[in-house]
């Protein structure tokens, strides 16, 4: 690490809760466990331990002290865990008392996982699988986070590091070996058929239709269509609730209106828009201007109709 600084934070959800984990990581967490919490636990054994202020003895709270030396930890380096009562009170007086220890900090966002990926913990796409996972809203979300966390994308892409080595130790070999043509010429054909070979198999991988994307971001779905089609009602139906005002008025959609939903474990964002016709108004006017950008933006449009109706031209 650049400055060797021990680092603490608030590792659970803020708010009041049965239980708030603070984690410390870096040189000075034993001696913070020491301080505060006193004698250090047995590693990866939990302790039931008084944590008082170590510059004026108060005690802050009763929790379970965990104590994980290097480099058998989250981080690489040594790290403990306090699971304390999940006040508020409680939990500042705790990080408070902390940051009182020489050495010891508030951790910036994401520190713990930077500091796991430079002690060889975690590899890039594990932490954004990690971060990936934390921000899941989502069953498919969720799945496809542990993939990634658990080493899926790292493994191909590794599998690819070692074929682009193979081919380059096969060129090196016919350059080392010019001088003799039926050895040189074998070699480049093998790591020409190697490299052809994985381009194919990276440009498949890269044509999958943003499929990574969209469960990460959401399927964006734009109901369109003439005034009174019953796009406000359709949302309403899809989100179980008056999210629009329905009213046999035309132009009561003047913004666009979104709703994310989960269908069978997906993200999905709907958008109820403005009826498109000829406006009346400014503010009409904007609203199906907003329309038509949301729907050349969606993956998904559902143009509805009164079928009772003649059917509206469709806008480029």
């Amino acid at each position: 690490m650049a400055d060797q600084q021990t680092i603490f934070a608030l590792s659970s959800g803020h708010g009041r809760a049965g239980v708030a984990v603070i984690r410390i990581s870096g040189p000075a967490a034993g001696e913070a466990v020491e301080r505060m919490a006193p004698p250090l636990p047995k590693p990866r054994f939990a302790a039931f331990r008084k944590v008082t202020h170590p510059g004026s003895g108060e005690v802050l709270d009763e929790a379970l002290v965990l104590w994980f030396p290097a480099p058998r930890s989250e981080t690489g380096e040594d790290m403990a865990e306090l699971q304390v009562h999940g006040g508020r009170a409680v939990i500042q007086g705790v990080l408070t008392a902390l940051g009182s220890i020489e050495g010891c900090r508030l951790a910036e966002p994401g520190e713990f996982a930077r500091r796991a990926l430079e002690n060889g913990k975690l590899d890039l796409t594990g932490v954004e699988g990690l971060a990936d996972l934390i921000d899941a809203e989502t069953a498919a979300q969720r799945r496809q986070a542990l993939r990634q966390a658990g080493g899926s994308l790292f493994r191909l892409y590794e599998g690819w590091r070692q074929r682009l080595i193979g081919a380059m130790a096969q060129l090196e070999a016919a350059i080392d070996f010019a001088d003799e043509p039926d050895v040189a010429v074998r070699p480049v054909k093998a790591a020409r058929a190697e490299v052809e070979a994985l381009v194919g198999d990276i440009a498949r991988h890269l044509d999958d239709g943003h499929r990574g994307e969209l469960l990460r971001e959401g399927f964006h779905v734009v109901l369109a269509g003439p005034p009174n089609a019953g796009k406000s009602s359709l949302l309403n139906a899809l989100a179980r609730r008056d999210v629009a005002i329905v009213s046999e008025e035309a132009g009561t959609t003047r913004d666009v209106i979104e709703v994310r939903l989960e269908l069978e474990g997906l993200p999905v964002i709907v958008s109820d828009t403005a009826g498109l016709r000829e406006a009346s108004g400014q503010v009409e006017q904007e609203g199906m201007r907003r329309t038509v950008a949301r729907a050349r933006a969606a993956d998904l449009i559902l143009w509805l109709i009164d079928v009772t109706a003649p059917p509206a031209a469709v806008p480029a």
